[in-house]
């Protein structure tokens, strides 16, 4: 059935979220452990060798030289913490020894060796500074040590960001509201963060599970949600504060993305890991991909009903969320009958297996009209936010009727981890669907807009899907996609395989006026695959817009393969270094199996979700 408990997720929730997030940095503890084992047994052949080379790395960013002072300056710092408070907030380990001991000095070894960990970083001083200051502290510290300062210090430091960032006066309603989005998702990566470290001391390390992903999933979370807390704050004096208060944890997270995925490319070769074969997950055939490929699905007996006439248990979507019995195991269903939701609903991060149903994408319909003229903040324009972990939806609409006119106003906000959406509308103008992070997987929908109207730092994938682009206002030019990737390591992306992307009725007779693009890089390490889709001449032959001048050209990733239709050519796309034709090989990075790990979660014999874990071909 679509709508029954799939494994990890039934699991999560017969578990604590300490628990939770123990399996997550326990999986990446053991990686860890390998990993830098073999680092520790390459700094004593290389110390033999060449006893006297020091392997010195300079940082990119002047912004953390005061840290070097810091290592200096120890037995000054009981001093300078009177005078200056909030520069002795650092982790325990940085605490200055007592008046009769002289400071610890790292070893050869441990000072090798952190310069080796952080040669796979590109902030390498900022990765130094912090991880010396382990070494220092602890002659003995064991890699899962370093591991953990590595994720502390990314809290520490957004403390300190905040702290900065909350002695920046906003002097309007609109810049305070700005500044609630930056708290609030602040306080998402802080969870996770906080409640990750904690976890790190186990004495059961578990099995060596190939699940790094997940980890690599979650720091790119926690990176997007820096990012979008800079992007929440108008142009001016204040976001570039608010931008250079970042600076220094943004750093500390992109190494840690670096240190992950240099531990994930090891560990495939050690492990030669296979997502199917150490889960006892069927082998996929094409006979059950066949059975897998039907697109109707049954649909599940309710917990509760909404229903807006008075038939059901509740007649709204936000009463019935309200009340969620407590600490409820298994997957809870809501059936929305037919009728026009008129709410603004929030699936919030407590509230993990959701599954909600209705009678079709345009019979049940949830409907809102927020918009960022009006004074709202994008992220908060949302109709409908799925933030829980493992939210389903089926046969439902999601819609923002604010206009054109009124610029950002959002349809769909998908935070969720693991979040399917069967035969679901989304429908708007700019901004429709914000697909903000994690993993997410879309089969059988319906979206439609103008500007950038799929859009985020999600690892999305969109199967089967009607892409509908529709007229603009006068002078504008419409843009599919805006994949906000800001570093290179982040595992996200936004996918579309086996679509139909073409001109809405109200866009064809006017089409020549308004050029449509598949996307533009809203961020740096913009990255979007268009693979085995119908392309309709809606598209330019260019086929690729710019954000602003030459912004993330030299960076981006924008690949097509095997696409058809007269929008597919692409003989006349622009020339930028990371728009490619791309080959099988590469396009197979792109499919459920391999961006989504989609086997843990999507699996057909369990949850007969309707998904293609390959390529077509």
């Amino acid at each position: 059935m679509a709508f029954q408990d799939f494994d990890l997720i039934e699991e999560r929730n017969k578990i604590t979220r300490r628990n939770k997030t123990r399996k997550i940095i326990t999986i990446s503890v053991v990686v860890a452990v390998a990993i830098i084992g073999i680092v520790v047994a390459a700094v004593f052949v290389t110390m033999n060798e060449n006893d006297g080379k020091n392997d010195k790395s300079t940082s990119k960013n002047q912004h953390n030289q005061h840290h070097k002072q810091d290592q200096h300056k120890q037995q000054d710092q009981q001093k300078q913490k009177d005078q200056h408070p909030k520069q002795d907030q650092h982790p325990k380990q940085d605490q200055k020894p007592k008046q009769d001991q002289q400071p610890k000095q790292d070893s050869p070894v441990s000072s090798k060796l952190v310069s080796t960990i952080c040669a796979a970083t590109d902030f390498k001083e900022t990765c130094e500074n912090h991880l010396q200051k382990v070494a220092q502290s602890n002659s003995s510290a064991e890699p899962k040590d370093f591991l953990k300062s590595a994720i502390t210090v990314v809290s520490d430091e957004l403390d300190k960001a905040m702290d900065e960032a909350s002695n920046i006066t906003f002097d309007s309603p609109k810049m305070q509201a700005a500044f609630e989005v930056c708290k609030l998702v602040m306080e998402d990566a802080k969870e996770e963060i906080t409640s990750s470290a904690s976890s790190l001391d186990v004495d059961d390390l578990g099995k060596l599970a190939s699940e790094t992903n997940d980890l690599e999933i979650w720091l790119s979370a926690v990176m997007s949600y820096q990012q979008l807390c800079i992007d929440s704050i108008p142009e001016g004096e204040q976001k570039t504060k608010i931008e250079n208060a970042f600076t220094t944890s943004k750093e500390l997270t992109s190494n840690s993305l670096a240190l992950v995925s240099h531990m994930s490319s090891a560990s495939d070769k050690f492990s030669s890991r296979r997502l199917m074969s150490n889960d006892n997950l069927p082998t996929w055939t094409s006979e059950e991909d066949r059975r897998l490929l039907k697109a109707d699905a049954e649909k599940p007996t309710p917990n509760v009903t909404v229903a807006k006439d008075g038939s059901g248990n509740f007649t709204t979507i936000n009463d019935a969320l309200a009340a969620l019995p407590k600490d409820y195991q298994g997957r809870f269903v809501i059936y929305i009958k037919e009728g026009t939701y008129e709410e603004t609903v929030e699936v919030t991060k407590k509230m993990v297996n959701i599954t909600m149903f209705g009678d079709g994408s345009q019979k049940t319909i949830i409907t809102g009209n927020k918009n960022y003229v009006d004074g709202v903040p994008t992220f908060k324009t949302a109709t409908f936010a799925a933030v829980g972990e493992g939210f389903m939806a089926q046969s439902i609409g999601f819609r923002n009727t604010a206009g054109p006119e009124k610029h950002q106003a959002v349809a769909l906000r998908v935070q969720s981890d693991r979040s399917i959406f069967i035969n679901c509308r989304m429908e708007a103008y700019q901004d429709t669907l914000y697909a903000q992070t994690h993993r997410q997987f879309y089969r059988g929908c319906y979206i439609t807009g103008t500007i950038d109207f799929i859009f985020g730092d999600a690892a999305a994938i969109f199967q089967t899907c009607n892409i509908y682009v529709r007229k603009p206002m006068d002078n504008q030019k419409n843009i599919v996609t805006a994949q906000g990737r800001a570093d290179k390591r982040e595992t996200t992306g936004i996918v579309l395989q086996g679509c139909h992307i073409m001109a809405d009725d109200d866009l064809k007779a006017d089409q020549s006026q308004f050029k449509t693009y598949l996307g533009r890089p809203w961020k740096e390490y913009s990255r979007t695959v268009v693979m085995e889709t119908e392309i309709e001449d809606v598209i330019d032959p260019a086929g690729w817009l710019e954000w602003q001048g030459d912004f993330g050209l030299q960076t981006l990733y924008y690949a097509e393969y095997n696409n058809k239709g007269p929008g597919a050519e692409t003989k006349d796309r622009v020339k930028w270094p990371g728009v490619k034709v791309i080959e099988k090989d590469e396009a197979n990075q792109f499919t459920v199996s391999s961006f989504l790990q989609g086997e843990s979660w999507l699996k057909g014999d369990h949850i007969g979700v309707p998904v293609r874990f390959t390529l077509s071909e």
